[in-house]
């Protein structure tokens, strides 16, 4: 059975119907809106705008996770988005840290911060010791290699097996330092380590991990996956492809979807609903 609340600090978030996260990037090189959003100033007016078109929850990023993308020292990350998540959180919005850095886990929780939301899943030294001593929620994804190889050549014996048998591994790294299960959620990780197919076979396979339980995250939103589909080459075009696939997602059991279009994806799930 699976949890209908996400524990997030002093934050229950109620699962009983669908979450949007939106995504807020501090970067000057993310995949789809890289730069556009680059000083604190900028970052904290549209994580504004999110809140406003209906996200629950925003997703706070200083690092770019694009395919290729190199790392950013600690000093930069915490520059980019310690004031973001500080001042968004003083407005009492529910916020989420993107990072894979301990020190960086730890500083956004002193600031307010209710998530850690980590691509690698608490992999790298000190990280799940930081989730643990932060109480935030935490998101743990899937990915194969690192951003910088990830897409070069993804190969599984089985893909399903394999993500299955990698998430149930992480959460239980977290339990065994005695961080509650009601503070765990779960990403297939569409786009990290994975070919257009291999993600597509992940958005059919939903419900399988449903086994595992813990609510799921599914973060597709302008991946070129969907681009591969549909010949739309452009990631700020793909918004239709974007908010199908998340309503797929939604339909077969996701529990969260982050997007960076939240007000059409609002709209979506409002009619889903």
């Amino acid at each position: 059975m699976v949890q209908k609340f996400w524990q997030c600090r002093d934050r229950s978030i109620d699962l009983s119907s669908p979450k949007i996260m939106g995504i807020v990037n501090v970067t000057p090189d993310s995949f789809s809106d890289g730069g556009k959003y680059y000083s604190s100033a900028q970052a904290i007016e549209h994580g504004l705008q999110l809140a406003e078109e209906g996200a629950d929850i925003l997703d706070i990023g200083g690092e770019s996770t694009r395919p290729g993308a190199e790392e950013v020292s600690v000093h930069s990350e915490l520059e980019r988005v310690i004031p973001v998540i500080e001042a968004l959180s003083a407005r009492g919005l529910v916020v989420s840290v993107d990072t894979s850095k301990p020190e960086v886990m730890t500083a956004a929780a002193q600031v307010g911060a209710q998530i850690i939301n980590d691509v690698y899943a608490l992999r790298r030294d000190g990280a799940l010791e930081a989730a643990e001593k932060s109480g935030c929620g935490v998101c743990l994804m899937h990915m194969q290699g690192e951003p910088r190889t990830m897409q070069k050549n993804p190969v599984y014996t089985d893909l399903l097996s394999e993500v299955k048998s990698f998430l149930a591994e992480r959460a239980r790294a977290l339990t065994d330092l005695g961080v509650s299960a009601e503070k765990i959620v779960l990403d297939p990780g569409f786009g990290f380590g994975k070919t257009a197919s291999q993600n597509f076979e992940l958005l059919a396979k939903t419900e399988d991990f449903l086994s595992l339980g813990y609510p799921l995250l599914y973060g597709m939103s302008r991946k070129s996956s969907l681009g591969a589909v549909t010949g739309i080459t452009k990631a700020e075009e793909r918004l239709i492809s974007s908010v199908t696939a998340h309503l797929l997602a939604v339909e077969r059991g996701a529990s969260i979807v982050r997007v960076h279009d939240v007000k059409q994806m609002k709209e979506a799930l409002t009619i889903y609903k």
